[in-house]
């Protein structure tokens, strides 16, 4: 019994140990304690330690890089809807448009019965220089067919597209005269444009649409203006529909031209930036005469801070629909490996104090489907259904109540205009009824288009008569569209109208398109209205 006694505490310690031998080993799959993670040392960076240990010891291969480019993402899209990570081989595809150029042979193509077609060559690019025409195909790049094969727009872009300097041979099929023709591109810098068009709407008032803020936006804006000014402009619409934004640099820049010296433009405020204010800094070639500054529920960011501006110091009269509701700003960092961030550091409030940043609480997806959400109630065709809290109210010098918290409300609106759209319109626009149809019919004619020796005379001249809709119909048939007697009746106008401005598109480019298209335009037509009854700004406060 003695010797029980002594060696019960040996047999309870094997025992003991034994258990834990066990219950670790079955419970082997689920392994919980480990001394991987570095936090022994005080001092650890939970989400590196996190990325090291999943690659280290999870039961399957995994792609680390997707691992911490799809962590970086999510982590920055639970800060708000603007801040972005923006991975290496993307990054230069969205910062083009910023920077007005790309590098490539300069055309306008696209891919219709499975062949590349050249809409048209830009000017002055290497295309154009080697005497590429419109209407020419492309039916092989560097000796290999791109004919018939199904072949994507991003798969015809990898193709031609490339760095400056470097060749690619493209081998072109010219319908006109059945040629095929091999010609050794050199690619070069192709510009984009922020400045659509430039045009005059009658005999006094001119017109500059921007489709965004890229870093030459001000230099082309100024040549648009002096082209009209010499031309007799008195009263400016200026156009931000649709505008996304783009460099808040320019926008000030265009801001300033409308603005006396040392008007406040916009000012930026966040938790780590103190405020930095911008202010018009030079005389403006257009401080004085009817302005107009068309938005939309497309208008965003840096279109804003433009609107916001000229809107506070009671400069421009603002015509259209809500914005859509911006005002935060983002810093792009560049990483090592090419990729980028860009994380929003302030926001950005327009000279009397409000920020038009709209809610986001909701997430993101709430933040994305908001625009549908406006639709819904009902604001795209009345401004009854918006309301502003009171303190979002401000007034500007010359007395006008403007809003904050969800973009900037036009001090005119104008409604959606869905009055000759149809679902047969629906159908034909959505499968490229219209556009194939307008280049299909200029490649078959190009000698009868010829006798166009100006726009001028395409414009008063050339009409979409009933003979050549009846064989639009008909393309549209062979297309897969089922006639509607009644969504033709509706939409007769508007077709046509897309007709007759899409084939001048292709001659003219946006010169040719938007003088056409907009004759059924009722937000520009407002703004007419408004200029010829001198219902607008003319001067600011």
């Amino acid at each position: 019994m003695n010797k029980l006694r002594l060696w019960l505490p040996f047999i309870m310690a094997a025992i003991l140990a034994l258990g834990i031998y066990v219950g670790m080993r079955l419970n082997e799959p689920f392994k919980s304690s480990r001394s991987f993670f570095s936090f022994r040392t005080g001092q650890f960076n939970k989400i590196n330690d996190v990325i090291n240990y999943i690659n280290n010891e999870y039961v399957d291969t995994v792609n680390q890089k997707s691992l911490v480019e799809n962590t970086i993402s999510q982590l920055l899209h639970q800060l708000d809807p603007h801040s972005a990570y923006i991975p290496a081989d993307e990054l230069q595809a969205m910062n083009e448009p910023l920077e007005g150029n790309f590098d490539g042979i300069g055309i306008e193509f696209h891919v219709q019965d499975d062949t590349i077609m050249v809409v048209s060559a830009v000017a002055g690019g290497p295309s154009e220089q080697l005497g590429i025409q419109s209407g020419d195909r492309i039916i092989a790049v560097e000796g290999k067919n791109v004919a018939h094969i199904n072949i994507s727009n991003a798969e015809v872009m990898q193709l031609l597209r490339g760095p400056s300097g470097t060749k690619v041979k493209v081998t072109i099929l010219r319908k006109s005269t059945g040629q095929k023709m091999v010609y050794s591109i050199t690619r070069g810098k192709i510009p984009i444009y922020s400045v659509d068009v430039a045009y005059m709407l009658n005999k006094e008032t001119g017109y500059i649409k921007v489709s965004h803020f890229a870093d030459r936006t001000y230099d082309e804006y100024l040549n648009a203006f002096v082209k009209l000014k010499d031309a007799g402009m008195e009263s400016l619409v200026l156009d931000l529909r649709g505008n996304p934004g783009g460099y808040m640099k320019s926008a000030i820049q265009l801001s300033d031209e409308f603005l006396p010296d040392r008007k406040l433009v916009v000012y930026t405020e966040g938790r780590s930036r103190p405020r930095e204010s911008f202010y018009a800094s030079q005389r403006g070639f257009f401080e004085q005469g009817a302005l107009i500054v068309l938005v939309d529920e497309g208008s965003a960011s840096a279109s804003e801070i433009v609107a916001g501006a000229l809107q506070d110091w009671d400069r421009a009269t603002i015509v259209g629909r809500r914005s859509f509701g911006k005002g935060l700003v983002q810093e792009q960092s560049i990483f090592p490996d090419g990729s980028a961030m860009r994380l929003t550091i302030a926001r950005y409030y327009t000279p009397t104090g409000r920020s038009i940043q709209k809610p986001y609480a909701g997430g993101y997806e709430a933040y994305s489907n908001e625009l549908y959400d406006r639709m819904k109630k009902g604001e795209l065709a009345s401004s009854d259904s918006i309301q502003f809290a009171d303190s979002l109210h401000y007034t500007t010098p010359g007395g006008r109540t403007v809003y904050g918290g969800g973009g900037i409300m036009p001090d005119v609106f104008v409604s959606m205009d869905t009055g000759m759209t149809s679902q047969y319109y629906a159908e034909v626009s959505s499968k490229g009824m219209i556009s194939q149809f307008a280049f299909d019919y200029l490649d078959q004619n190009r000698k009868m288009f010829a006798k166009y020796k100006t726009f001028e005379e395409y414009k008063n001249s050339f009409t979409v008569s009933d003979d050549l809709f009846r064989k639009f119909l008909d393309y549209s048939v062979k297309g897969g569209v089922e006639r509607s007697e009644s969504g033709i009746k509706v939409s007769s106008e508007l077709i046509r109208t897309q007709i007759k401005a899409l084939i001048a598109r292709q001659i003219w480019k946006n010169d040719g398109f938007y003088p056409i298209i907009q004759t059924l335009d009722k937000t520009v037509a407002k703004a007419l209205e408004l200029i010829e009854k001198k219902q607008v700004a003319v001067k600011g406060s």
